[in-house]
């Protein structure tokens, strides 16, 4: 496991592409922390977050886009042990085929980090009867002065979107495409490098089929 520790007042920001993810972050007073985890492929993600300094802000995104026997497994950890941070987490699953995903989700304020923020959304999109999604959000608060929100579902692309769409002469399969790919763009949209996310916003119109 890779240990990172963001010093006061530093932003770290990176994008893991098709790469399992595995690190220990520990954030000083003030620091930034944005990740995006993107997978298209086979994966174990585990990402541990502990916010040692007040003020810190916490960004996690992740998109995994699977076929065939494909699996990917997102752990994320985020711990707030001390008050006025924020922390956001933003997880989507499309999964296609026999494709698996699994996401633990674990959220914890300790006692004395009031004046925290803190969100957690999980999203997935199944496109196969065939393909499983299991996810456990797991919030633990212990301060009473904060704000904290977490949700998760799972479903299927809206029968009356696509039927809305061929009735405007798409057809079936582009308006497929077209919804899938909305599905995805607001995790690529986080983005800051500008050239990269253009290349992966073109990418996922690619590979939708």
């Amino acid at each position: 496991m890779s240990e990172i520790t963001i010093h006061s007042g530093e932003t770290f920001e990176r994008v893991f592409l098709n790469e399992s993810v595995n690190l220990h972050i520990v954030q000083e007073a003030g620091s930034v922390l944005k990740i995006h985890v993107l997978n298209f492929a086979f994966a174990t993600n585990n990402i541990i977050v502990e916010q040692a300094g007040e003020g810190c802000q916490t960004e996690i995104y992740a998109l995994a886009f699977l076929h065939g026997d494909e699996s990917v497994t997102t752990e994320t950890h985020v711990t707030h042990a001390v008050g006025g941070g924020t922390s956001n987490q933003l997880l989507k699953f499309v999964l296609d085929d026999n494709s698996h995903g699994r996401f633990v989700g674990d959220l914890k304020i300790v006692q004395d980090a009031q004046k925290t923020e803190a969100h957690q959304t999980n999203r997935n999109l199944l496109l196969s009867d065939a393909a499983e999604m299991r996810t456990q959000p797991q919030l633990e608060i212990y301060a009473d002065d904060v704000k904290a929100t977490h949700g998760a579902s799972t479903g299927q692309l809206d029968e009356s979107a696509l039927f809305y769409m061929q009735q405007r002469g798409i057809d079936k399969q582009k308006a497929r495409q077209l919804l899938v790919a909305a599905f995805m763009k607001d995790v690529l949209a986080t983005i800051s490098d500008e050239n990269l996310k253009e290349q992966l916003l073109n990418s996922i119109d690619g590979e939708v089929e």
